[in-house]
């Protein structure tokens, strides 16, 4: 069954008005010392260079400058994640163009798209990588749309977004772009040591704090070294629950812990590594608002509830990469296994509640809560053959397979409105219902191969192919309730799926280039749930992607400007369907995304850096996506989850962000910065059009209801941060969302399964004001 509409809580808090005072004095220095680094001219700034820094990506699994790589990417580095503050991917989402993050209440439980190919459907699209590994299941049993890899961002060199199907060299999921997380490597030569931590707190919340410890460490004659890590999150909450008088019950803990072995040789290197990642949280973020006027129904950041939402997530990864220099050439093997285990429980009281005074008899509706668990074990194995980078022509080969083995379960319980089970009989007859499990397991094999021509010193051409076959089974085993049917289904389905990518690049001079770039890329399809009206399979979505990007540095390499504009053209799209609070999934239909993409920095002196980013997409709904018809006792109920002209979910027509940052040096060694970014996300749309009809066997119609998706509406936001620091000590201080200004990440109904009811709208706030002090110190 298919979850329904929830999203989060939000609370208030503890005033912190001690910690306020410190940031505020932390920033008032900050802002004395600039001026008097302005008035000073100290020693060394001269010959600080003023042209922005060359930066290398892997994002076509060999490293590259990127001003030499015909796609879209954007990198976020270690010290931009410290800045600010970054605990999850909804924290820096909206400085990167064409990247929407749809927040639903905590870190982990996030749905991310790229270039309005949004997370329609149970499985990703956008594909996500540690270093050589993927993460996430690319089946549809394991949520991947909205249970989307976010790392907490400690020891991690760079975060790298690859906007635009990634399917030649990356696979499945990879339809709308890729997010791939660099991690620090251990490093033979040099020793180094770093523990730090901090405090934060919420607007009308609680107060958290954090801690983190790294080490690398050289073993072996600079051949062999070991690098640890360790980072601890304690998130405050800042939401309330109206019914039992909770407060900050979005409150939890993030944990990071990694160890990697790093062996250099003369020809060969091997690089093993483990992590273990745990998200743990009693609740949610999200607002109870009033369905007509979309008003918060109990106050600020308050929401109804009547069963608390838990949710953790649990994450182990080991990876082994070795990589042979043959001289010729260079293999490169890739393994990776993970272990994923996932429990998010919502408060299901709205859509099922009613079953107690309206179907069992009792005087009033009842409570319930829905809790899937979620186990998905990934074994992935790749092998490449690189050429040596710089000739003529560069060439890869490659081979990739993966095995996900899954198991989805799922309890809805049914019972009293305080929370007590229902009365004998009826406890034993209806407080169960529905508990049944989903295993489901995932084949891949593919070959791929991917070569770049340099016809002349200025024209070079880039080609890629992929031949992939996906095997799949899944089984839906009911075995107690009354929502879905007993018994077992099983199901299965093979596929091959080819995809190809084509990108020409001309260098109108030494530092601007002109590219274009063609692609296509897949979301795998696979079993459906056995549900009356569901095909018993659905098909893989494609689409087809061309781009054309201009990468320029000009004003002595001061300037950095990135243009591209596109257009996706996407088939078969993969659409839940929705009845009764049961759902499955279906082929809907087509839709289109075209849209402008500008990223620029300018280093206007050598203390002082700004940037603009920006995008605007239109993606649309081409068609009425095909209809499901669900037959019931003497009529067909006909529904429709998406109708021509829809905008695609979470997809803004335009959002910006523009950052400064000033440096400033300091007397014996000290020196720091300031800087701030301003954000703005445009209206939004959740979910598409639902059109629901109900006809008689003769065809007459007694019902034809469309109900339009909900307005999101806008938001903006100013984040503001400070640094300062020597070779060993830093000391930073931010505050996100300066103004505390109110918008909504997410929102979903909350409606009753039995009569249609829309009761209330629950909403995911964007995080109020938060102020932090963060220290680092290294030696």
């Amino acid at each position: 069954m298919k979850r329904a509409g929830e999203m989060g809580i939000h609370g208030r808090a503890p005033q912190r008005r001690p910690l306020f005072v410190a940031t505020a004095a932390a920033l008032a220095l900050l802002a004395s010392a600039t001026a008097i680094a302005q008035e000073s001219s100290p020693a060394g700034v001269e010959d600080r260079a003023t042209e922005l820094d060359t930066v290398v990506v892997t994002a076509n699994k060999r490293v590259e400058n990127v001003r030499e790589v015909g796609a879209s990417i954007t990198l976020i580095g270690e010290r931009q994640l410290e800045n600010m503050a970054a605990n999850s991917l909804s924290d820096y989402a909206d400085y990167v163009p064409g990247l929407q993050v749809q927040d639903n209440g905590v870190p982990g439980l996030t749905a991310v798209s790229m270039r309005g190919i949004a997370a329609i459907s149970s499985g990703a699209t956008v594909a996500s990588y540690l270093d050589e590994v993927p993460l996430g299941s690319s089946g549809l049993y394991q949520a991947a749309n909205t249970l989307n890899l976010d790392l907490l961002p400690y020891d991690i060199e760079r975060v790298e977004v690859t906007r635009g199907p990634q399917g030649t060299l990356y696979g499945a999921g990879a339809i709308g772009g890729l997010l791939k997380y660099v991690s620090r490597e251990p490093d033979p030569v040099a020793s180094e040591f770093r523990i730090g931590g901090g405090v934060s707190s919420v607007k009308k919340g609680g107060t958290g704090w954090n801690g983190r410890f790294g080490a690398n460490l050289p073993l072996v004659d600079d051949r062999m070294a070991v690098r640890v890590g360790y980072a601890y999150n304690d998130l405050p909450g800042y939401t309330d629950s109206q019914h039992d008088g909770r407060e900050d019950i979005n409150g939890g803990t993030q944990s990071s812990a990694r160890i990697a072995f790093g062996w250099s040789g003369d020809a060969f290197n091997l690089r093993l590594s483990a992590m273990r990642q745990e998200l743990d949280f009693d609740d949610r973020a999200s607002v109870a608002l009033n369905p007509a006027t979309g008003r918060q129904m109990f106050g600020e950041v308050v929401d109804q509830l009547w069963a608390p939402r838990p949710f953790s997530k649990d994450i182990d990864l080991y990876a082994l990469t070795l990589d042979w220099d043959l001289g010729w050439a260079d293999v490169v093997s890739a393994t990776g296994w993970s272990d994923t285990k996932t429990v998010d429980q919502i408060d299901s009281t709205l859509q099922f509640g009613e079953i107690t005074n309206l179907l069992l008899g009792l005087p009033e509706p009842g409570s319930s809560y829905a809790r899937y668990s979620l186990d998905l074990e990934k074994f992935t194995q790749e092998f490449r053959l690189t050429s040596k980078s710089g000739g003529r022509f560069e060439w890869m080969l490659g081979a990739f397979y993966t095995k996900e083995d899954g198991v989805q379960g799922q309890h809805v319980w049914l019972g009293q409105r305080d929370g007590s089970p229902l009365p004998a009989p009826l406890d034993a007859m209806f407080g169960t219902a529905a508990l049944l499990a989903l295993p489901s397991s995932y084949k891949e094999t593919a070959l791929f191969a991917n070569g770049s021509w340099r016809v002349t010193d200025r024209l070079k051409i880039d080609a890629g192919v992929r031949q992939a076959r996906n095997d799949q089974t899944f089984s839906q085993d009911v075995t107690e309730g009354f929502l879905v049917e007993l018994g077992s289904s099983p199901g299965s389905s093979s596929e091959d799926v080819f995809t190809w990518s084509l990108s020409p690049q001309f260098k109108l001079g030494d530092d601007t280039m002109l590219y274009a770039r063609a692609a296509t890329g897949y979301q795998p399809g696979g079993p459906n749930v056995a549900l009356p009206g569901m095909p018993p399979s659905v098909d893989s979505s494609m689409l087809a992607s061309y781009e054309l990007g201009l990468k320029s540095q000009f004003a002595d390499r001061r300037v950095q400007l990135d243009l591209a504009a596109f257009r996706i053209d996407w088939e078969d799209i993969q659409v839940g369907v929705q009845f009764e609070g049961i759902g499955g999934l279906v082929n809907g239909g087509e839709a289109s995304s075209e849209g402008l993409e500008l990223s620029a920095l300018f280093r206007a002196t050598d203390r002082l850096q700004l940037g603009l980013n920006g995008a605007y997409t239109r993606a649309r709904v081409k068609n009425d996506f095909q209809s499901t018809v669900i037959p019931q006792d003497g009529f067909d109920v006909i529904l429709n989850t998406g109708l021509a002209g829809d905008r695609m979910p979470y997809v803004p027509k335009l959002a910006w962000s523009a950052t400064a940052e000033y440096y400033f040096d300091l007397p014996r060694g000290w020196n720091g910065s300031v800087g701030g970014a301003f954000r703005h996300v445009g209206d939004r749309v959740a979910g598409t059009s639902n059109r629901q009809q109900v006809v008689l066997a003769d065809g007459t119609v007694l019902q034809d209801d469309i109900t339009p998706p909900l307005d999101v509406g806008s938001y903006e936001a100013l984040d503001l941060y400070a640094r300062i620091g020597n070779g060993n000590w830093s000391v930073r201080t931010y505050v996100n969302n300066v103004a505390d200004e109110r918008g909504w990440s997410s929102m979903g109904r909350a409606e009753s399964a039995l009569t249609g009811e829309v009761v209330q709208l629950r909403a995911v706030p964007i995080q109020p004001r938060t102020w932090g002090v963060e220290f680092d110190y290294r030696f």
